[in-house]
């Protein structure tokens, strides 16, 4: 499997040579087909004759995936195209069926040049199997089954609400439950920043250079790990109770780009901006809105993004827009009317009653989306959806809800 996913990322890297030498010339870039011709003649090279080892229908693949990042490039979706290094996200892919032979019974299943590989079965694959990735991530392999199958179209359940997302609460909803952060990368710093001292001594080559880049590489790994299930578990809880959520729609490269300026203009606050930059990364709000998203959409929800300008300084009662509104990070208490509320809910509240109002410039109907959002109802304690970490040194999942004062 490395020689094959090797053989996949030497054919990329490759093409990509080819195709910046024809640029420089002045000549065309020579698409697929001319691609897929080119490899024969590889694979039938002296130099390069190892290619035939390997199966031709992943081969094919890395030209398409080269195909497709020139396309998205073109078309402002993507950078420059990259060449592959080797460690990182290795992989190859059989785009036909025919060769591919799945047995879930006995949790294994047949590809070609590889033969029969047995797999720890996750999920039960339903439908038909339309194409097979073989991945390696921190020394494992994984395989992901691609399938298509009709699906009956769900109605949603629950009304609406909006979402404000935050540090000191990974996410705000209108009606007053939070959700605590779960910061993994905070929670793995210390060991990660240890590994990487260790790595840096070691001597590069060496097998113990390996050793210690494997053990920085597994850290890495369960933060994202312990990230994303953290974002899945939050996501599904809020998409299977709603059938509209409205979020801002947040630029995060903006939010956490550096503030360290240039030698002639030196930035401000560079430590504390640094801080709070990896503070925001470590929330995966991204990650976060692009799940929220497809799991409405196969519950037949949505999500509406809307613009964030002012979420936390205007008062859900009066409309008053002012800095002074937010008294301190945790309290809104509107100077114009004496609106007072947890300053997330405050914020959550409008951007539910703009997301209302961008369904309405769309005709949609909205008349049972009202309910619940009347700033006269207000909680008087907010839910606290994992609250801390542990309770009675008991593990909590985050979708858990308890009672606690705002």
């Amino acid at each position: 499997m490395r020689r094959f996913a090797g053989s996949c990322r030497f054919v990329y890297n490759k093409a990509l040579v080819l195709q910046k030498e024809r640029h420089e010339k002045g000549g065309k870039k020579l698409g697929y087909a001319g691609l897929c011709r080119l490899l024969t003649e590889w694979r039938h090279s002296e130099k390069t004759a190892w290619l035939a080892d390997a199966p031709i229908h992943p081969l094919q693949q890395a030209l398409k995936d080269l195909e497709r990042a020139y396309t998205n490039f073109f078309a402002g979706r993507a950078n420059f195209p990259q060449f592959r290094k080797k460690g990182r996200s290795d992989s190859f892919r059989y785009p036909d069926p025919k060769g591919i032979k799945l047995d879930q019974a006995n949790s294994r299943i047949f590809l070609p040049k590889l033969g029969w590989l047995r797999y720890r079965n996750s999920r039960e694959v339903l439908g038909t199997v339309k194409n097979v990735t073989v991945s390696q991530s921190c020394g494992k392999w994984f395989v992901s089954i691609q399938t298509e199958r009709e699906v009956e179209t769900s109605r949603p359940k629950g009304g609406t609400v909006g979402i404000d997302l935050g540090i000191a609460h990974f996410a705000t909803l209108s009606d007053g439950t939070f959700f605590a952060p779960l910061n993994s990368f905070k929670r793995h710093e210390v060991a990660l920043r240890k590994a990487q001292q260790s790595l840096s001594r070691k001597v590069k080559g060496s097998n113990n250079r390996k050793k210690a880049l494997a053990r920085v590489q597994k850290i890495h790994v369960r933060i994202a790990n312990v990230r994303r299930d953290f974002l899945h578990k939050v996501s599904t809880a809020i998409s299977k109770n709603h059938a509209v959520v409205a979020i801002e729609d947040l630029k995060v490269g903006n939010m956490s780009r550096s503030a360290a300026g240039t030698a002639d203009a030196p930035g401000k606050n560079v430590h504390t901006k640094s801080g709070l930059n990896k503070s925001i990364l470590d929330q995966g709000w991204y990650g976060f809105r692009r799940m929220l998203e497809y799991k409405l959409s196969w519950k037949g929800g949505r999500l509406v993004a809307v613009p964030p300008q002012n979420t936390s300084r205007t008062c859900p009662r009066c409309g008053h827009v002012s800095a002074d509104n937010r008294q301190t990070q945790a309290r809104f208490v509107c100077v114009a009317c004496g609106y007072e509320n947890n300053a997330d809910v405050a914020a959550a509240i409008n951007i539910l009653s703009r997301g209302i109002q961008l369904l309405r410039d769309e005709g949609q109907d909205t008349a049972n989306a009202l309910v619940g959002m009347q700033v006269d109802w207000l909680p008087a304690s907010a839910r606290m959806a994992c609250g801390s970490n542990r309770v009675g040194g008991r593990k909590q999942e985050p979708a858990e809800a308890l009672s606690a004062g705002r």
